[in-house]
Parts: structure tokens; C-alpha cells; sequence
């Protein structure tokens, strides 16, 4: 099971090193990880995605909240979060595929971005699980490039972090 940690810091050169750091010193692998100021340019939300498998996390989020540039860390878990990740995705098409193409978007949500007389680019923002499957429905189509963000997340309801 994957955990999902929140982190809003102060937007400095060197935070995400050294916030990445502590997860390296541990030997503890980062699944995913986004970056992206906030509403107040001096604050950056960091979404961190790790592996749940360990106690590593605990203590992790205790050395995070040690570090002065930290303000606010939390965890969030599934039922309490909104989560997305956004993909770009490009496959081969041609006048034969381009109407199957068309369909699995239209179907997925997913948007064209750009065309060209040999391939589609597409982009979709879902749940990761969603936009697994939606390249699963494209490997038939040959895929050309795949650039995926990392999941950002919020949590659910009123209020501030």
C-alpha cells in the first residue's frame, strides 16, 4: 500500500534536497514526487508518494517537521484525498486507428493535445490507477513517448493544510 505525505515549505533553493535527502539516507525509496508552488508564491507543496511497507515513514515525517524551512507536513490516506496525476502520452495512428484512438479518449476523458498524419498525443489527468489503465488501452497502438508528473494531492473538505 502506497502513502501519501503532504509537505508545505518554504520556497527556497535547497528544500527539495535536502527533504529528498532524508528519505536517501534511510535507504528508503520515493514512488513518486511532485513539486509546485501554492496560492502564496513563498510556499511550495511538495506530494510525496512512498511505499507504506515500513516504519521508515514515521520517522521520516518526524525529521521533516525538524527541518526550518518545513511549515506543515501531513499525511494523508485514500478516503480523505483528492489525487491526480497527469500524463502525455503519444501513439503511432493512422487513418485505420485514429477513430479507435478517438473512442478510448472520448471514454477515458482523455484529451488530444496534438495530431499529426502518424501519431497522437494525448493528455489525461485521473487517478493513477486510471491512468495505468488508460495506457494500458494504448499499448496496442504503439506507444511513442510516455511523460507522467507524479501525483499531487489535496486533502478532502474545508479548510486549510
Amino acid at each position: 500500500m502506497k502513502q501519501t505525505i503532504s509537505v508545505l515549505v518554504e520556497n527556497q533553493a535547497g528544500v527539495l534536497n535536502r527533504i529528498t535527502s532524508l528519505f536517501s539516507r534511510r535507504a528508503f525509496n520515493i514512488d513518486s514526487l511532485a513539486v509546485g508552488v501554492t496560492d502564496d508564491p513563498s510556499v511550495s507543496r511538495i506530494t510525496i508518494i512512498v511505499d507504506n511497507g515500513n516504519s521508515v515513514v514515521e520517522q521520516v515525517e518526524k525529521q521533516l517537521n525538524k527541518l526550518v524551512e518545513v511549515i506543515k507536513v501531513r499525511t494523508l490516506d485514500e478516503t480523505s484525498m483528492i489525487g491526480r496525476e497527469l500524463m502525455i502520452l503519444k501513439v503511432s495512428a493512422n487513418s485505420r486507428t485514429r477513430g479507435d484512438i478517438m473512442t478510448i479518449c472520448n471514454i477515458c476523458g482523455a484529451k488530444v493535445a496534438d495530431l499529426s498524419p502518424t501519431s497522437i498525443s494525448i493528455e489525461l489527468s485521473d487517478t493513477p490507477d486510471r491512468v495505468n489503465t488508460f495506457e494500458e488501452l494504448m499499448r496496442p497502438f504503439n506507444i511513442l513517448e510516455v511523460a507522467r508528473t507524479g501525483m499531487i494531492a489535496l486533502q478532502k473538505g474545508g479548510g486549510k493544510m
